[in-house]
């Protein structure tokens, strides 16, 4: 436990800086934003087509309503803590490779969900908007890293209970 947790600490604090850095910004995190930002205006404009996108804005042509994707509600914090989770366990690379990339398309999906629900409530109440914002969608994203991880955690279990019930099965 102690070697999970210093591993943890350790890849979280180092991806936190290096997503911070301007090279990292510009050739990662920026365009990764554009590309939510575009993902999620697509979404919408299946069934509103007064929905743009330009950049990290998402606006609606009627109403004149913008929202910005910025640091925090790009996906990449709550990515760089599953990812930091799922690298420090002690797992094989095949179920740590597996567990990222289900967990972050999980988290990507889930945070789709959040900037378009929150698009609606700004346009309808942006009072409500600033507290599901600031409050509902955080605590609900770090939750989702939460039970992804230990999902994952269950998966795992699973298999190395099945192949330790039957030697040389395929787990």
């Amino acid at each position: 436990m102690y070697r999970f947790i210093v591993l943890f600490l350790v890849i979280v604090s180092v991806l936190f800086i290096a997503e911070l850095t301007p090279p990292v910004q510009n050739a990662v995190v920026l365009p990764f934003t554009a590309a939510v930002t575009h993902v999620s205006a697509a979404i919408m404009q299946l069934f509103d087509d007064q929905v743009r996108a330009q950049g990290k804005v998402i606006w609606d042509q009627t109403s004149g309503f913008a929202v910005s994707i910025e640091a925090g509600c790009n996906g990449v914090e709550a990515g760089i803590i599953l990812f930091a989770a799922m690298f420090a366990f002690p797992a094989s690379w095949q179920q740590k490779l597996i567990g990222i990339l289900v967990g972050l398309v999980t988290v990507q999906a889930l945070n789709l969900i959040r900037i378009i629900s929150l698009f609606y409530i700004g346009q309808w109440n942006q009072t409500l908007f600033e507290w599901a914002h600031l409050y509902v969608w955080q605590a609900l994203i770090m939750l989702d890293v939460l039970l992804v991880f230990l999902f994952w955690l269950r998966w795992i279990s699973l298999r190395s209970a099945s192949s330790r019930a039957a030697p040389g099965a395929p787990a």
